[in-house]
């Protein structure tokens, strides 16, 4: 079995096939350091930007795969035809791979989000795209911990097949897996892991105070817990703010209880979250609800809260917020994996780790219990790369690991899916129009490959 690895990253998909008994034919990928990583760890110099490589240049394969970026696609496009859709993206080199070298087999992957992106009219059309040159197509979201990895990960997989794809079956989720923890990936207080700075140790500390302000029998708050909403008065369950008279705006209170009476609009919206300004017209349903359930938390615990409140409002906003995933257990911050984002401090139980983004420094999953950021090799470890022998330097470790699919996903879905290369098949009837060009081979054949031991 041949294949391609499209937008290889750091190889998980060829990690993934290679395993099953594959052998990768052609590579491509843009970043330069990235290349220099696959060509030592695989001994295959992956070409540049796929945009710029001739199709001729790849060769006759079995499988393509890819990770595509998900760029927009043009509303306009969808009006005109399925090639006027996808052309000026990157997805449209990978249709045009597939329109000249017609392998049997095609396994996308992107982010979960994928199939509702533009009210879903991005994935029609990159359905409509390989229907179009003659491959089925189906997709399927999996996480890596429903498969036994301790990481929360969704996304999209989609499996395409000249064709048809009878006798594909998506891989079987574990309902039951007791065993799973990060603690499996980590080592004991290696010497390599980043310590946490000064600021992030107090605004934990800032936090864990928090949690223990309650009595046990009272029940945290599952909702996100946005401080800069206690006190605020401003009006939130009607019209946006650009929409409330002045005069009416005035009379309320912005993040923890600043006065707005006296001030002009846009010293209004300097005093009132990131998350309340702009917009034309009324909050979304999600946001109304996470306002008022932060306020009513706040006014039945109020006594509790306001001798704590100053000490937050010390760090930026991002650190102001809080997610308490941990709903029932300890209320004690360092006994959890912790990470910094942009929607606030996460807290997770150790069964799982947080997925895993193209991060910056300040995203990396926090080990609440040796007080340290995970290393490089234990989130190589999440992705099931663990034994990819050269991983980049530094952050770029990171980003690099928050951009790759995870091996043992795409393993299982291509175990199911590489049998497939040995049915008969029939492509049916292609339109000169829709191959737009090219030479549809082998309308009948059967594949008479080896499938690896993998798979025998």
């Amino acid at each position: 079995m041949r294949f391609v690895d499209l937008f290889a990253g750091l190889g998980g998909f060829h990690l993934a096939a290679s395993q099953l008994g594959g052998q990768c034919v052609f590579a491509s990928e843009i970043d330069e350091h990235l290349r220099d990583l696959y060509e030592r760890n695989f001994g295959l110099r992956p070409a540049g930007d796929i945009r710029t490589v001739s199709v001729a240049e790849v060769p006759e394969h079995d499988l393509l795969c890819a990770g595509f970026p998900c760029q927009p696609f043009s509303k306009a496009g969808g009006q005109m035809g399925w090639s006027d859709a996808v052309r000026g993206t990157v997805f449209w080199n990978i249709v045009e791979i597939l329109k000249l070298r017609r392998p049997r087999l095609v396994i996308l992957e992107n982010v979960a989000h994928f199939v509702r992106h533009d009210s879903g009219n991005t994935y029609q059309k990159v359905r409509r795209a390989l229907e179009a040159i003659g491959y089925a197509l189906d997709c399927r979201q999996f996480s890596p911990h429903q498969f036994g990895v301790p990481q929360i990960r969704e996304r999209i997989y989609m499996v395409g097949c000249q064709g048809s794809l009878g006798g594909f079956g998506w891989p079987t989720t574990e309902t039951n897996t007791p065993d799973v923890s990060i603690r499996k990936v980590l080592d004991e207080n290696p010497a390599e892991a980043g310590r946490l700075s000064d600021q992030v140790v107090r605004c934990l500390e800032v936090w864990h105070e928090f949690l223990k302000l309650f009595p046990p029998s009272t029940k945290l708050p599952s909702f996100p817990i946005w401080s800069m909403e206690f006190r605020a008065t401003y009006p939130y369950d009607r019209d946006a703010l650009s929409r409330v008279p002045l005069s009416e705006l005035q009379q309320t209170r912005g993040c923890f209880g600043q006065p707005l009476n006296g001030l002009s609009r846009g010293e209004i919206y300097g005093r009132v979250p990131s998350h309340a300004r702009g917009g034309r017209g009324v909050f979304p349903h999600w946001k109304k609800l996470f306002l008022r359930q932060n306020r009513e938390f706040y006014l039945e615990h109020k006594r509790l809260i306001d001798p704590w409140l100053p000490k937050i409002q010390a760090f930026p906003p991002s650190l102001q917020k809080l997610e308490w995933n941990c709903q029932g257990d300890v209320p004690d911050i360092w006994r959890y994996v912790l990470q910094f984002r942009a929607s606030g401090v996460r807290i997770k139980r150790a069964n799982t780790a947080p997925s895993l983004v193209a991060m910056t420094t300040t995203q990396i999953p926090i080990i609440g219990w040796e007080r340290r950021y995970m290393t490089a090799r234990e989130c190589a470890r999440l992705q099931s790369m663990g034994h990819l022998k050269h991983l980049p330097k530094g952050i770029a470790a990171f980003k690099a690991l928050g951009n790759a699919v995870n091996v043992t996903v795409v393993q299982k879905i291509l175990a199911n899916l590489l049998p497939l290369l040995s049915a008969p098949y029939d492509v049916g009837p292609v339109s000169a129009k829709q191959i737009e060009g090219s030479k549809v081979v082998n309308r009948r054949k059967t594949s008479a490959r080896v499938l690896g031991p993998a798979l025998a």
